[in-house]
């Protein structure tokens, strides 16, 4: 039986999972769970390095002793840390969601001759959180800071914590916008135009690859490989998509929702930009075809400002109210920027249905229904947008991650999108990063076969739909 420590790290939480694999099945036993909360230092908010990479110890320490072969890494995208020769800190890693970038973009934009431009160069979407943008103003704030050491993306840095090693892994390298999506390797002339140091930058590596061993302070004598999977979150999620199609399209469930299906090259097309669809690398080199839509974060800064109010309500709670509220009254576009950042969620979502002549929300249910017909309808949309843009048809949607536990808005976006949803794995993230993981130890021979396991496993639920309105045109004449 193989076994792989797998750290999969979200936005708000992240755990550490042993996952097994005897053949024929998978099986999945969490040992530590710790949350990913950020700090404040000086007006900049950081992710609080320190103390997860604490987390990273105490989980090794648990799970050597039962016998792993390979550790793997996932996290989310674009945000590094900058370290010296010796391992210090140059530049600690900062919270996407910090506001550093706000000021820079436009010139970052100029430079690299226009935002469509950019995306016609690297097939990344622009986004105010990019790494591009955050180097650009570490540039801008430091200019010392990205002139030297050593540049690494939030799984490259946990894995040279384990291994001393620096490496960029291939599917994490391209959310940074700086990637050439044709040869795969770092846009050095891009660099240029940004008067970046291409020197920071490390070697790329792909699926399967090796980043190197666990320390001896780590394993003792083992020698335990931390192995290169697609280590962006979404790309190891897709992964364990359990379709038995060759062509799929996907809804990735978590704080945010990624829409999108896996492509063997990349598309880059005026009508990719004007539908904001990203091409990010993917397991072996394919890419992951995609529209990053605000996700379950709106739920949880409900949950939260509900909290704040005095009024625990759980997302269970929060699900039946909406349901019990009144269908289709209320839309909101999701990816508004005022609801990128941390605050008070009911009264932004209030303020944009006032903003755009939809007038005052009448409780908390029809408010909460407002997200989740807005979440479903953008689902809808996207999969238009995609399906004319890549010439495909996809008679089922797969949507997967800890999102499915809700059971309404798996429906909602079987219903809006008229299209089967197959719910299924939750886990589907830290079981993609585990079967990259089993392909480089030669446990595994495909992701075909493991999506197949997990295809047969029984762990997919099924939603067909029901509604024959027209929800998704009322959305895009409201919103649009």
């Amino acid at each position: 039986m193989a076994k792989i420590l797998v750290f999969d790290f979200g936005a708000s939480s992240a755990r550490a999972v042993i996952v097994s694999f005897d053949g024929k099945s998978f099986g999945m036993n969490e040992i530590h769970r710790f949350p990913n909360e950020p700090v404040t230092v000086d007006g900049t908010l950081y992710w609080d390095i320190d103390r997860l990479l604490g987390e990273v110890r105490t989980a090794v320490g648990k799970a050597v002793p039962e016998g792993i072969d390979a550790v793997s890494v996932d996290t989310w995208g674009v945000d590094f840390a900058i370290l010296g020769d010796d391992g210090s800190y140059i530049e600690r890693p900062v919270h996407y969601r910090d506001g550093r970038t706000r000021a820079v973009i436009d010139e970052v934009n100029r430079l690299a001759g226009g935002e469509r431009a950019l995306y016609m160069r690297t097939g990344i979407q622009p986004a105010w959180f990019n790494t591009i943008y955050q180097l650009y103003a570490l540039k801008k704030a430091r200019p010392e800071s990205p002139e030297h050491g050593h540049f690494l993306m939030m799984p490259d840095l946990i894995c040279h914590f384990l291994t001393g090693e620096m490496h960029n892994e291939y599917a994490e390298a391209t959310t940074t916008s700086l990637i050439d999506p044709t040869t795969g390797a770092w846009d050095l002339e891009l660099l240029g135009k940004l008067g970046l140091n291409p020197d920071i930058f490390r070697d790329i590596i792909g699926s399967g690859q090796v980043y190197g061993l666990l320390k001896e302070e780590f394993a003792g004598g083992d020698r335990i490989p931390v192995i290169a999977v697609p280590s962006h979150d979404t790309a190891a999620a897709v992964t364990a998509v359990p379709s038995g199609e060759r062509e799929f399209a996907f809804i990735s469930t978590g704080t945010w929702a990624l829409f999108g299906t896996e492509l063997e090259k990349p598309v880059i097309s005026d009508e990719a930009f004007e539908a904001k669809l990203t091409n990010e690398g993917g397991h072996s080199g394919t890419v992951t075809f995609l529209k990053n839509i605000m996700g379950m974060w709106l739920f949880q800064e409900c949950r939260r400002a509900f909290s704040s109010a005095g009024e625990s309500i759980g997302f269970p709670e929060m699900e039946k109210l909406a349901e019990n509220a009144e269908p289709l009254k209320y839309f909101i576009d999701p990816n508004d920027e005022r609801f990128s950042q941390p605050g008070d969620m009911p009264e932004k979502i209030s303020g944009f249905l006032r903003d755009s002549g939809q007038g005052e929300v009448a409780d908390r249910g029809a408010l909460l229904r407002a997200v989740y017909d807005s979440l479903a309808c953008e689902f809808a949309v996207t999969l238009d947008d995609i399906e004319r843009i890549t010439g495909r048809r996809f008679e089922k949607i797969y949507m997967f991650g800890g999102g499915t536990k809700d059971k309404l808005i798996c429906q909602l976006t079987a219903d809006y999108s008229g299209r089967t949803v197959c719910a299924g794995p939750t886990e589907a993230t830290a079981l993609g990063n585990a079967v990259s993981a089993l392909i480089g130890v030669g446990a595994l021979e495909s992701v075909a076969q493991a999506r197949e396991i997990i295809r047969d496993s029984g762990i997919v639920r099924f939603y067909a739909p029901t509604y024959t309105g027209d929800a998704k045109e009322r959305y895009k004449q409201t919103v649009r």
